[in-house]
């Protein structure tokens, strides 16, 4: 059964230390989940990130019940069996992928028709089969379906929107079975705190088992994001988790757990190890530069991930410049250890009392995406 227990809070922030516990195991939080949208966190094995410290995965509703099938996965023994992985996951309902399709979705109270993205077949997706396939799935935490706010919108848009993804919480909820699932709501309302704070009330009003702030990192300036989160956080019940969905930088991560907020998620740490930008404890490195043809020395020397205590920055770049399958990997690995590294910091600082004197010395500019 799901459960959340706040362990301790900082007496100086709104920073808390806390598990979640879900019948695949417990997650301390604050954490960050590596996104695994169809089943794998790319370029990763499971052995690798269970080694890297990651505690919960994230898979995505849209995108499994497209390819291969909810229905094939649960014949097979459930995502967990078919993915092996077997530590906790959470399932986002496919509300954002269905948001991105832009022209190919027709969105109505009913629930969104949209067109495949891989080969144009029509489907339709309610707030019932969003809870249905992921039940399917067996995820330990569930998202309701709701609608993503785009930006810019008008502030008209914006509360219809609202009002729509109320309707669907409220849709979902009953339409849960199982109860070791957890469900959580998401709150909406765009860039309007008057929004978003009624839908705080009414979300939180229909009772969920965690609540999530959703539509942020769309677009709008960081610093009314910072103002939603700050503002937000804060009105969710203590008691239950808080997820702040697709954030993000690490100076993100940080800023906003001094709100409150217990659950991240974002593509940016593997997506950019693609990429080759690389997160190190001395700001990013981007590897592809020439400065790193000759460099023997490691990434990170403060890091203890694989990677780090293997490889220099000079192979990294060759393997790289190389397009080798293999700097995707250990890119990969790098990133991703940083930034579970990075929540043990945050925890040790909230468990130590100094996670205020953690957030000033933290080098934020540094760790700022372009």
């Amino acid at each position: 059964m799901f459960k959340f227990e706040v362990l301790k809070k900082d007496d100086n922030s709104r920073a808390r230390l806390g598990k979640i516990s879900t019948a695949h195991g417990e997650v301390l939080t604050p954490v960050f989940m590596p996104v695994g949208t169809q089943g794998s966190v790319k370029a990763m094995m499971p052995e690798m990130l269970k080694e890297l410290g990651v505690g919960i995965v994230l898979g995505n509703t849209y995108h499994l019940y497209l390819r291969p099938g909810h229905e094939l996965i649960a014949g097979l023994g459930g995502l967990h069996k078919f993915m092996h992985w077997q530590g906790p996951i959470l399932t986002d309902s496919g509300g954002y992928q269905v948001y991105s399709l832009g022209a190919l979705r027709k969105i109505t109270d009913r629930g969104v028709s949209f067109q495949s993205h891989i080969d144009g077949s029509h489907h339709f997706l309610s707030p019932e089969a969003a809870v249905g396939i992921q039940e399917a799935l067996g995820s330990d935490i569930m998202m309701c379906l709701d609608e993503c706010t785009p930006y810019p919108v008008d502030f008209g848009y914006a509360e219809r929107s609202l009002n729509l993804t109320a309707r669907w919480a409220e849709r979902s909820k009953r339409a849960k079975k199982n109860q070791w699932q957890a469900l959580f709501g998401i709150i909406q309302g765009s860039i309007f705190l008057r929004l978003r704070r009624q839908a705080v009330e009414e979300i939180t009003g229909i009772g969920f088992d965690g609540y999530a702030l959703g539509g942020l990192s769309v677009g709008e300036p960081a610093e009314k994001m910072m103002e939603i989160v700050a503002d937000c956080g804060p009105r969710l019940p203590g008691e239950m988790p808080r997820y702040l969905m697709g954030v993000g930088t690490p100076a993100d991560i940080v800023a906003c757990v001094d709100c409150g907020m217990d659950m991240f998620d974002c593509v940016i740490p593997t997506r950019c190890a693609r990429n080759g930008l690389l997160f190190t404890n001395n700001g990013k490195v981007v590897i592809k530069n020439a400065i790193y043809r000759e460099d023997g020395s490691p990434l990170d020397p403060a890091c203890d991930c694989y990677t780090c205590r293997n490889y220099s920055r000079a192979y990294l770049r060759h393997l790289f410049m190389s397009r080798e399958i293999l700097a995707l990997m250990l890119n990969t690995i790098h990133n991703v250890r940083y930034y579970m590294r990075l929540m043990e910091r945050i925890r040790e600082s909230i468990q130590g009392g100094y996670f205020r004197d953690f957030k000033k010395n933290f080098n934020y500019e540094e760790d700022r995406l372009e």
